[in-house]
């Protein structure tokens, strides 16, 4: 399971022109998924998440998690995080788990980060357009 997560004031995704997930201060989580992730890579990837310290202290110091800041999160599923460019032009995405595979894990981790923080999602497997305000950047790959 790979997870690019920026810090942002606020984040919307939208289908078809319409508003279907938004996060104020909080997290943008583009997750992707593989055949061999389990359960247990899931919920260490939820949890690594909501308890990293990326958000500042009063002192400006990265000592903060999500849970300390009160933030939220918006989660869009991203299957082009395991492209491989390593060989010609045109990636190659058969790192990456297919829909009937990875729809029941991202609705896993959408779970596990629903019970720690509020958070919202895109649509599987539709075509999303994002606004994103970051915050920083601070932008962290986690991955397991």
């Amino acid at each position: 399971m790979r997870c690019v997560v920026q810090r942002i004031r606020e984040a919307e995704v939208y289908v078809d022109g319409k508003t279907v997930g938004k996060s104020g201060k909080g997290l943008l989580v583009l997750c992707g998924f593989t055949d061999t992730d389990t359960q247990e890579t899931i919920d260490w990837v939820a949890n690594r998440i909501v308890l990293s310290r990326i958000f500042p202290d009063e002192n400006g110091k990265l000592n903060k998690s999500l849970l300390d800041v009160g933030g939220t999160i918006l989660c869009i599923s991203n299957f082009t995080l395991y492209a491989d460019c390593k060989h010609g032009t045109r990636p190659d995405f058969s790192h990456a788990a297919k829909g009937e595979i990875s729809k029941p894990m991202y609705d896993r981790f959408l779970a596990k980060l629903n019970e720690k923080v509020h958070t919202e999602s895109g649509i599987f497997g539709e075509h999303m357009e994002l606004s994103i305000y970051s915050d920083g950047p601070i932008t962290v790959i986690v991955e397991k």
